[in-house]
């Protein structure tokens, strides 16, 4: 039988692939920003690409909306403490 899983207990470090790394590294380079707030940068900007209603129509977390970046009321400000 398949467990199911805990989702609000759930915390790991993805590990991504050589070709995730090398693209946000050369983001970075190009954006000067660090890969953490690269990344960051990246998901500030999915919205636009994907439908933020189907994401949270598929969402298993409901009360981390405050944090998500598909919450069209409470986009956070993401990239923060832009270096130069």
């Amino acid at each position: 039988m398949k467990k199911k899983l805990d989702y609000e207990n759930v915390h790991y470090t993805p590990q991504f692939s050589n070709f995730a790394t090398i693209s946000v590294r050369r983001l970075s380079w190009l954006w000067n920003l660090p890969m953490t707030q690269t990344i960051n940068a990246i998901m500030a900007k999915l919205p636009e690409l994907v439908d933020p209603e189907k994401v949270c129509q598929s969402c298993k977390l409901t009360d981390k909306c405050q944090c998500c970046a598909f919450t069209k009321s409470k986009l956070p400000q993401i990239v923060e403490n832009k270096t130069a």
